[in-house]
């Protein structure tokens, strides 16, 4: 493993902590009977997150980033591993970000102010929404690792078929 391999395990691990974080409030939102306490905690616990000083923020999407550039860089070798197990895994993460562009920051911002003309229950939904996108988002991330590991299973297995040839002969 060398350093392409750190810059995208690093920030995927990162995030993986940060949505199991996030998952402690997102199973009972998702899959939990919906009282208003459960309610009342995920407001809190996403208003919080929302409010958070900008240099969290930044170092959040710089780590987005971080990885991105491992990918791409990992994908500039291109070899069969790498085009299969890089570029899916280079897919799998732009659409993680879609899935966080697209649906994440915009939830956060309904949750956490919403318009006059949102009631609580399009807050709720929202929450709901945004519980669902954190789900889709960890699943995407651990898919990237399980590509991730392929490739290095592969190149091991590959490291050693070469070396039993190289015994034959």
């Amino acid at each position: 493993m060398g350093f392409r391999h750190a810059m995208v395990l690093g920030p995927v691990s990162f995030f993986l902590g940060i949505l199991f974080i996030c998952f402690t409030v997102d199973h009972k939102l998702l899959w939990g009977a919906l009282t208003d306490d459960i309610i009342e905690d995920g407001f809190q616990f996403y208003g919080t997150f929302f409010n958070s000083p900008t240099a969290i923020k930044a170092l959040l999407h710089g780590m987005c980033a971080v990885g991105l550039l491992g990918l791409v860089s990992k994908l500039h070798k291109w070899d069969e591993s790498a085009m299969f197990f890089d570029g899916s895994s280079i897919g799998i993460y732009v659409f993680a970000l879609a899935v966080y562009l697209s649906v994440t920051i915009p939830t956060l911002r309904t949750v956490v102010t919403p318009a006059a003309m949102d009631t609580r229950s399009d807050r709720i939904e929202a929450l709901r929404v945004l519980s669902a996108g954190n789900v889709i988002i960890g699943l995407c991330l651990g898919g990237i690792l399980l590509m991730q590991a392929g490739q290095e299973y592969a190149r091991r297995s590959a490291v050693v078929e070469v070396d039993e040839e190289k015994k034959k002969n």
